[in-house]
């Protein structure tokens, strides 16, 4: 297994800055909205690209406020974590796709949210981040956006252990990496230093 890192071997960063990930929302909202809430999705959990594409209705915890996702990587079926939301992005995701309709409909329920490929959900991301004018570089992709998640995490003082859950890493140390993002990122959490 290769080493997690925020740099390719290049010295190039494999994350989104905050502005980055404040235009990837912006070119989003323009577009149609199961496109949009398939961004947002992204966005908003740090969830991978094959795990967005698996949610179904029924993986929506509508009253907690949470998206459950099957942790795909562990190669199990069984292995799932509960991620929080911003109550307008529930909001939207229910209204587009009926979610609460859903839910009462055994094989509504079950439905993917995204019938849509890998392939195909890589290149929306790809035109979201072109129309975001983001410049191109390893930082460009929906790994990307989940490391920018956990980035994001940390410099909102989430707890390693929490973002952990969220993540669905195995080890900590694997969390752990969030924290040594540099650039702007890393000056924003030496700025709480001084004041």
């Amino acid at each position: 297994m290769s080493e997690m890192r925020l740099y390719d071997t290049d010295g190039r960063r494999l994350y989104l800055n905050a502005e980055e990930r404040a235009a990837f929302l912006e070119a989003a909202a323009a577009l149609p909205p199961k496109t949009r809430l398939f961004a947002e999705t992204l966005h908003y959990t740090g969830c991978r690209l094959s795990e967005a594409l698996a949610l179904t209705p029924e993986r929506v915890d509508l009253a907690e406020g949470r998206i459950i996702f099957n942790s795909l990587k562990k190669r199990r079926d069984d292995v799932f974590r509960s991620v929080p939301v911003p109550a307008d992005f529930l909001t939207r995701l229910e209204l587009t796709f009926g979610l609460r309709q859903a839910q009462k409909r055994p094989k509504k329920k079950a439905e993917r949210l995204w019938a849509w490929s890998r392939v195909r959900g890589w290149q929306i991301v790809k035109e979201i981040m072109e129309a975001a004018d983001i410049a191109d570089g390893p930082h460009r992709t929906a790994k990307g956006l989940r490391h920018a998640y956990g980035i994001n995490a940390i410099g909102k003082g989430v707890p390693l252990n929490i973002l952990q859950k969220w993540l669905g890493h195995a080890q900590l140390t694997t969390t752990a990496i969030y924290a040594n993002a540099g650039g702007k990122e890393e000056a924003e959490l030496a700025s709480r230093m001084w004041d």
